[in-house]
């Protein structure tokens, strides 16, 4: 009985481990902010290379590339998010990203271009501690159509983007549209 009784005492003293689900984030730059996306939507990451426009497209929309037989939409965020104009060099970057699209019967998986200033770094974000956009004085919300949550990491600010919402509401929903 005393073995039992010490069992439960030294329980009692061990922290209790919170299950917490942590995903991992590739990290990238736009301007003076950091993003992240989900790495296990990242496909690969690439240089800037010429894209062959297409007519009709949005401007953020910058063309198509050859990705091994795939044709493959670049989409520039900083001019999708309106942080500026974007030089492409040498030090541009393309994140090849993987989106769902349409419904989940369909699992039907889009590849798209995400062209950005830079890439950060892989970082570890618990899900559940993501905050929302925040509100402010009119009561008005920042636009989270794309944004998963902001996520505090060391000393900056990840805001998280939803890939699914970001391309197919943001890109191709607008490539259907007719003229």
């Amino acid at each position: 009985m005393e073995g039992v009784a010490q069992t439960a005492a030294t329980q009692a003293h061990q922290p209790v481990m919170a299950s917490k689900k942590v995903d991992q984030f590739l990290t990238f730059v736009l301007g003076s902010e950091t993003y992240g996306i989900d790495i296990l939507r990242v496909q690969e990451i690439r240089g800037w290379e010429k894209t062959t426009n297409l007519p009709g497209v949005p401007d953020y929309v910058k063309g198509v590339i050859n990705i091994r037989g795939a044709v493959v939409p670049i989409v520039d965020l900083r001019e999708r998010f309106h942080i500026g104009n974007a030089t492409y060099d040498e030090s541009t970057v393309v994140i090849i990203t993987k989106m769902e699209a349409g419904n989940t019967e369909e699992n039907l998986q889009k590849t798209v271009g995400l062209v950005v200033d830079g890439v950060s770094d892989v970082e570890d974000v618990d899900v559940a501690s993501l905050q929302a956009a925040p509100s402010f004085q009119s009561g008005d919300r920042v636009s989270d159509e794309f944004i998963q949550g902001l996520a505090s990491q060391a000393e900056k600010m990840v805001i998280v983007l939803n890939v699914d919402n970001l391309l197919h509401q943001g890109v191709f929903q607008k490539l259907k549209q007719p003229a």
